[in-house]
Order: C-alpha cells, then structure tokens, then sequence
C-alpha cells in the first residue's frame, strides 16, 4: 500500500491533470462524472468504510448540496462560487440532525432508516417545497461558474474545478487518516464495545462522520451543477445511494479501491454503451465476480486494531 501511495497517487495526479487535453467532449463529460461521483464515494467511504455505520443515503446529502446551490443562484441571485460555504454547511448541519436520532442503531436497522432519509428527500424536492425546488422537472438554466468575472464555461474548466474538488477531499482523508478523529473512527469499526472502553466518545465521532461526509457530498452537488446547469430529484434517487454504497464495499474502503470502483461502476458501462441493456448484465456478473475473488474488495483497507493493553488497561481500571 505504500509503494502505491508513493508512486500511485503522483501518476494518478499527472494523468488527470492532461486527461481532458486527450479526450473529446463527450468522454469530457464522462470524466467530470467520474470526478464528482468519486467525491460523493469517498464522502460516504468516511461513513461506511472508516466508520462502519451502514449508511445508505448518501444522494441525500448530495442532492441538498445541488439543490442549496441551485435555488441560491436561480431565486436569489447567487454567484455558483458563493454557495459552496452553504452547500457544504447544510448538508453538514443535516447530516448532525439525521444523525443524532439514529446512530445508536446498528446494521440492518441503520441501513433502512437512511433509505427512508432518502426517500422522504426525493419526495420532499418532487412535490416542490416552497415552491423553490422544480417539483418532477427540478431547476434548469442555471448560471455557469464564474471566477474573477469570468465565465468558465468549456468542459475543460468544469473538469479542473472539479478536479481541484476531489484533490481536496484527497487531501482530507489523507488527513484525516493520521488524525486523533480517524484514529477514533478506526477503532470504532473494529470493535465499538472496545472503543468505547478505552474513553472514545463513540456516539460523538459517529455523528462527527455523518457531518464530514455530508459536508463533502454537498460540495459534490454543487461541481454537479456546474456540470449540467441543472438539477432535477432522479439524480438523487435511492439507486443512486446504493451505487455509492456498492464502490465502498467492492473497492474495499482504501482510496484507490474507491476510485477503481468508481471507474467499474460509472466509466466502465460508458465504454460498453453499444451493448445496450447488456452492459448492466455484464457488469452485475463483473460485480458477483469481485466480490468472490476479492470478498475484502479490490484493494482493502489496512486498519489498525485498538491496541490490546489499552483494552486490558481500560478493564483493570473499571
């Protein structure tokens, strides 16, 4: 993993940054997806894989990013650049109030409660709250991104915007893997009886996780409306939480897992397009295949066990 890390990430970052020069607009447009939607995967690799809560509604959270910015800029006026602080702040302040009331459940009864969140926030945009969101059509002609007063309309410029995006949750988990709070979630997904014997605060760091992964999904939203200028509720929908979902485990929870399984998940279809409906049957079986011959995912996460002699310390103490 770490002869990786020192040689992947650098040649992963140089192939990105001349990746849209080599493309046409179409497979532009493939990339910038891959892009977001690897940003919403790692928000919801916080919760799921770093912190072990079954979590599956993560589009919430990226939906209430998009639409924070779209009804800024279409009702109020706002520049796209000035709505990230709040597409990052609501989803955060929701995922705090979500999260309050439910984490103390576990597996199955965590798992149905976020389809229900995401639901009721479909629902919630389709009947047109306020009369703010759209209803079933959403909100469309949206301003394009703007930076210094200038327009950045190409593809080219949505795509290093949202590239610079996904360096920057890079840059989080990176940080937040050497960090007393990643440390605290780590322990959390060993063992949480152990965690919590030696004095972490578990309900505290769970909540802590819901709010950091929804703050990045709803930054994710905004980069998605950058992209289309659009937003509209099916881009949000259930099955779009379960495909967040699916990268985590199959990739395995590690960075790289993650991004590979975001390329099998949303590239990987766009390249076999001509097949039609086939390419959702080859890739269900691709899906069965990996999660037989790698059951921990394509490249596991390596997470450190809450040292023994802290747990016997803790005991000795009680």
């Amino acid at each position: 993993m770490k002869e990786l890390q020192r040689f992947g990430y650098p040649i992963f970052f140089v192939v990105m940054a001349i990746l849209p020069h080599l493309l046409n607009s179409r497979w532009q447009a493939v990339a910038i997806t891959f892009l977001i939607f690897a940003v919403v995967a790692l928000s919801q690799d916080i919760v799921l894989g770093k912190s072990g809560m079954f979590n599956m509604g993560q589009a919430l959270f990226f939906g209430i990013g998009a639409y924070t910015t779209a009804i800024l800029n279409s009702q109020f006026g706002w520049p796209i650049l000035a709505t990230i602080p709040l597409a990052i702040l609501i989803p955060a302040v929701f995922g705090v109030l979500l999260a309050g009331p439910i984490v103390h459940l576990r597996g199955d009864y965590l798992l149905v409660t976020t389809i229900g969140f995401n639901i009721v926030f479909v629902q919630v945009v389709q009947n047109n709250l306020g009369g703010v969101t759209g209803g079933p059509n959403g909100i469309f002609g949206l301003d394009s991104l703007s930076f210094f007063g200038t327009d950045l309309i190409s593809q080219v410029s949505v795509y290093y915007f949202a590239f610079a995006v996904l360096m920057l949750t890079l840059w989080i988990m990176r940080n937040l893997e050497g960090s007393k709070p990643g440390r605290a979630l780590h322990y959390l997904r060993e063992d949480q009886l152990a965690a919590e014997s030696i004095g972490i605060n578990t309900r505290i760091y769970k909540i802590f996780a819901f709010a950091l992964g929804a703050g990045i999904a709803g930054l994710a939203g905004t980069v998605f409306v950058v992209q289309y200028s659009a937003v509209s509720p099916e881009a949000f929908n259930f099955i779009q939480s379960v495909l967040f979902f699916s990268i985590v485990i199959v990739g395995g929870s590690s960075v790289p897992g993650v991004l590979i399984g975001v390329f099998v998940m949303f590239v990987l279809p766009e390249i076999f397009r001509e097949f039609a409906t086939w390419r959702f049957f080859i890739f269900g079986f691709a899906m069965i295949a990996a999660m037989i011959l790698r059951p921990r995912g394509i490249i596991p996460a390596t997470f450190g066990k809450i040292p023994k002699f802290l747990i016997k310390e803790s005991n000795h103490g009680a």
